[in-house]
């Protein structure tokens, strides 16, 4: 498939194409019928926690040549309830470079009695951009919906793609969702002696190495599963993906429409993309002169870079483009800067090209971007990567530090990465090769809350509160996104909707951005009336003076922990809420301090009576990032409960006799 379409999961939620009742399907012969795939024959161990059980997946790989592969599939699932529902539809994507020879069903009943074999008719056929939004594109996906009304119920799929696009081999990780169980499952990969494969294997269960044969000039490697039980997703687990057992493919060598490279090494796989695109960075005159006039005062190469990217933010828009090699090769720099439009690739060419006539060198780099989306595997070199973004060396004699542009966006803040390509590893495309580096590290300095709190309490137990909290860093990535993506009503619903107080109404609300400083940021100003907030009880009150800042507590672990520990990002968040008494009212009692440091991250509150009667909270939460042991859990637990029961610790109000 092309380079940076993103690939439909197997469960991708789809409109619903088809519902088949039991009773809906006539025979297909009056002979007795043959029984296949019956629930009771599944072992029980594996029904255990499951919501489906994949009875069989067999996956072919044929490597025909360097430029054309094979690849089958044949997959059963069992579904045993609801919550495996989604798994009773497959979908499939092809286009111009990946053809999809058939794509066959079947459904059967808890006994393993045919139901209905899929129809050609029933199948539907739709451009992906119908589910992505991509504007140009030859990738299509064909849809088969054998859910029942009733479970459980077995569905049966068989499909083959004939694929002149070897860049990309096909991974095998068949547990690929929480509550599949494993029945039975395999990978066969044939390929020609000169072709070696190359793989990885990833969380294997011991047993299951690769089984290697040669005969006639082809080589074929073998990997088998058997009864796996279902995966739960534990709390503060890794992603599943990290957690199942997988074998990564990749090629050595692989020509795509007559472009003919190798991705042994990250230098070779870099070189193909450089080469691929030389040649396409040349601007019109007119352009060329637009660019001298705009940077002929500017002191330094970074300057000149931040006008070079206020400039592409105000004249072009992304559109994704997804038209065979479209998927690698850049529209040209002069396209762009006439049509004021481009992909990822096209538009990091074209600054690329904005800044080298500016006197600025720079690079193209490739990057797996989303918050969600892992690192590479440094050790495993191929593609890895789903979007492009430039980065700018800065000359040791101005800024040393690396600059790094997202070139798709006309908001983003400049030299901001942020939680969509930060904190990975992305590849420089240099003219001698690829490079992998480092895109920026966002950790405690850079992920920052600070919130100011001031809570006005009345004689009857209501209050009016005002809070103003400053995020920077990734903090501010979703807010930077409700800011700028939606309308204030649409911005005031969301707040509304995630502020976890019992009862108020938001009188006041504002989103902007933070003045200008090193790393971007989003201001959020809030006045709440808070009705009941501390009704008196008897001649005292009592007060929870974190009102939006509480940390929950997390479940005790349920029999062994399975996974490592995983805390995704490292964050601060810092609050100061101030208590106005009203007249009558003086504190009785308030919370002692509380200071916890772990592995995990340190926590602090405080509490103090102001000259002027009001009471001070204080609030300071660092959070690690970091994999532990698994058998770090019970610790982590605990930090967490001992956070939960402070930041709910009350503050006692006691009247004042007249």
């Amino acid at each position: 498939m092309a380079l940076f379409v993103c690939r439909l999961a197997l469960n991708t939620a789809l409109p619903l194409l088809l519902l088949l009742p039991l009773s809906g399907a006539a025979p297909l012969h009056t002979a007795a019928p043959v029984l296949k795939y019956a629930v009771a024959d599944i072992p029980t161990a594996l029904r255990e926690g499951a919501h489906a059980v994949l009875r069989a997946n067999d996956e072919v790989v044929t490597v025909k040549s360097a430029s054309r592969l094979v690849h089958t599939v044949h997959r059963v699932i069992t579904v045993l309830d609801g919550a495996g529902d989604d798994l009773g539809r497959h979908c499939v994507s092809y286009d111009a470079l990946n053809g999809l020879s058939y794509l066959r069903g079947a459904v059967y009943d808890a006994d393993g009695r045919l139901l209905h074999q899929l129809r050609p008719a029933e199948i539907r056929d739709a451009a992906i951009d119908s589910y992505t939004g991509n504007f140009m594109t030859d990738v299509r996906v064909r849809c088969a919906d054998l859910r029942q009304p009733q479970t459980p119920y077995t569905v049966e799929f068989d499909y083959e793609l004939v694929s002149d696009n070897t860049l990309f081999y096909p991974d095998w990780q068949p547990q690929e969702a929480e509550g599949l169980a494993v029945e039975a499952a395999s990978l066969r990969v044939t390929t020609p002696a000169a072709l070696p494969l190359r793989y990885q294997e990833r969380q294997l269960p011991a047993g299951c190495a690769v089984a290697r044969t040669t005969a006639g000039g082809q080589e074929t490697y073998e990997w088998h599963l058997k009864r796996l039980p279902a995966v739960e997703e534990e709390e503060a687990a890794p992603p599943l993906a990290d957690l199942t057992p997988a074998v990564v493919l990749a090629p050595g060598t692989f020509e795509v429409q007559g472009h003919k490279g190798a991705a042994t090494t990250w230098q070779s796989f870099g070189q193909w993309n450089y080469d691929l695109n030389a040649g396409r960075d040349v601007l019109p005159p007119a352009t060329l002169a637009k660019v001298a006039e705009l940077v002929k005062n500017a002191p330094d190469a970074r300057t000149k870079a931040r006008r070079i990217y206020e400039m592409l933010q105000g004249s072009t828009r992304y559109i994704s483009v997804q038209l065979g090699l479209g998927g690698w090769q850049t529209f040209p720099a002069s396209a762009v800067a006439s049509s004021g439009y481009g992909d990822c690739k096209a538009l990091s060419n074209y600054t690329k090209a904005l800044l080298a006539a500016a006197g600025v060198p720079a690079y193209v780099a490739l990057v797996g971007a989303g918050s969600d989306h892992a690192d590479v595997r440094a050790d495993f070199p191929g593609s890895q990567f789903n979007h492009v973004v430039v980065c700018v060396p800065m000359a040791p004699a101005g800024r040393p530090d690396t600059l790094w542009l997202e070139c798709t966006s006309q908001t983003e803040a400049f030299g901001y990465m942020g939680s969509f390509t930060g904190n990975r590893h992305a590849l420089l495309l240099t003219p001698e090769g690829g490079k992998l580096v480092a895109t920026p590290r966002y950790g405690l300095p850079e992920n920052r809350q600070v919130r100011r709190l001031d809570v006005f309490l009345d004689a009857s137990g209501s209050a009016t509160a005002t809070a103003r909290t400053l995020r920077t860093g990734q903090e501010q990535d979703l807010y930077a996104q409700l800011l700028h993506e939606l309308g204030p009503v649409e911005q005031k619903k969301y707040i509304t909707d995630h502020l976890q107080l019992p009862t108020f109404t938001l009188t006041k609300f504002n989103l902007a951005a933070a003045p200008a400083g090193p790393l971007p940021g989003v201001v959020e100003n809030l006045a709440l009336a808070l009705p009941g907030f501390a009704p008196p009880s008897g001649k005292r009150v009592f007060i929870n003076p974190n009102l939006l800042s509480r940390l929950p507590a997390l479940p005790a672990q349920i029999g062994e922990r399975q996974s490592d520990l995983w805390l995704p990002r490292a964050s601060l968040h810092a609050d100061t809420v101030r208590l106005h008494l009203p007249a009558g009212f003086r504190p009785e009692n308030v919370p002692a301090a509380v200071q916890l440091s772990t592995a995990f991250g340190t926590y602090a509150s405080q509490y103090a009576t102001l000259p002027d009667g009001t009471i001070q909270y204080i609030r300071r939460l660092e959070l690690k990032r970091a994999r532990l042991p698994k058998a770090d859990y019970p610790g982590y637990v605990d930090f967490r409960r001992k956070i939960s029961a402070a930041d709910k610790a009350q503050v006692v109000l006691v009247k004042t006799e007249s």
